[in-house]
């Protein structure tokens, strides 16, 4: 999935340096991945340590990291991945609100696409009401049915606006792919909170922070994966059939320092690893003092080439690429 923010690309750049710091054997760690959006970080220690705790506020999200973050044995869903994709198409929420020939003609998705996602969505909640699945089956195959829409969505990247038509990838019928989890032998948690919140809640060896770098909400920018996850009737708004969204702190320029002191405060952890880039809301100097206020603050960097999700001349950032800073904290 293309994903704002993803930390898919800098993966190993963030254990090795978490590795080298902590210098210990992580099996017996927590880590918490605190704004986990797709869930990359978190899957990447998953095997790694003895328990992983991840949390987004958004739903889709919680989705995608109940199945890939707390799924973790063994589930029998072949047969019903089968059953799922070979139902016919109808008529619903997501074709008449977001679909090419939809009632609304907003072009999310072609028609038959749209379809197939409504009688897609439709089987695996009526499977979960009917008891025929657990809840880690409903997971599973909802983080499988996001995954694959968003394969066939008919947007430049992300959900704030469609394309005026259906592009050649776009017009590919949808397939639902297994969104396949990684077992291991420990349990892990997996939340959906404010993580200003939830931080005051938990508790663990290592934190790893991901919140968003920019005034882009996230609600607004992938709210039809909610509409997909969620599958609730409401009146979609304007032109894009936006829903009403979280807002975060982290996205305003006059919060996100206080909420950040606040986290931090309220952090039992021992240490803490802040992802963030150059383009972001604050500063790294600002970073900087007020880490260094809690314990022994470091610094590590690496250039990666940032995410596009529009053409290059419309952007406010014309770079191509960017400067990823994993400032490190060993809380006192």
């Amino acid at each position: 999935m293309n994903y704002i923010g993803s930390k898919h690309k800098l993966g190993d750049f963030i254990k090795s340096t978490v590795i080298e710091v902590v210098g210990e054997d992580l099996s017996q760690m927590f880590f918490c991945d605190l704004f986990a959006g797709t869930g990359s970080v978190g899957r990447n220690f998953k095997t790694s340590v003895k328990s992983v705790i991840a949390n987004d506020v958004e739903y889709y999200s919680y989705v995608l990291l109940r199945n890939y973050i707390e799924n973790h044995q063994k589930l029998d869903t072949e047969d019903l991945l089968v059953k799922l994709n070979k139902l016919e198409g109808k008529p619903g929420f997501i074709f008449e609100e977001y679909s090419e020939n939809g009632k609304s003609n907003r072009l999310y998705f072609s028609k038959n696409n749209g379809r197939k996602i409504d009688a897609v969505r439709q089987q695996i909640e009526n499977w979960k009401l009917n008891n025929e699945i657990g809840e880690n089956q409903y997971f599973f195959l909802l983080a499988s049915l996001l995954e694959s829409a968003d394969k066939v969505a008919n947007t430049a990247s992300v959900y704030g606006a469609f394309l005026k038509k259906v592009k050649f990838s776009a017009q590919k019928e949808l397939v639902i792919r297994p969104a396949n989890f990684e077992i291991t032998e420990h349990s892990h948690r997996v939340f959906q909170k404010d993580a200003n919140q939830l931080i005051k809640e938990i508790e663990g060896d290592i934190l790893y922070l991901d919140p968003p770098y920019n005034a882009r909400q996230y609600g607004a920018n992938y709210h039809i994966l909610n509409t997909i996850a969620k599958y609730d009737t409401f009146a979609p708004q304007g032109k894009t059939g936006l829903r009403e969204y979280y807002r975060s702190n982290y996205c305003s320029r006059t919060k996100v320092e206080n909420s950040f002191k606040d986290l931090l405060e309220n952090a039992n952890f021992k240490y803490i690893f802040f992802s963030y880039n150059n383009e972001g809301l604050m500063p790294s100097t600002e970073i900087k003092k007020i880490m260094s206020r809690f314990g022994n603050y470091d610094l590590v960097t690496r250039n990666y080439q940032r995410f596009k999700a529009d053409k290059t001349e419309n952007r406010n950032h014309t770079a191509i690429n960017t400067t990823e800073y994993l400032h490190i904290l060993e809380k006192k």
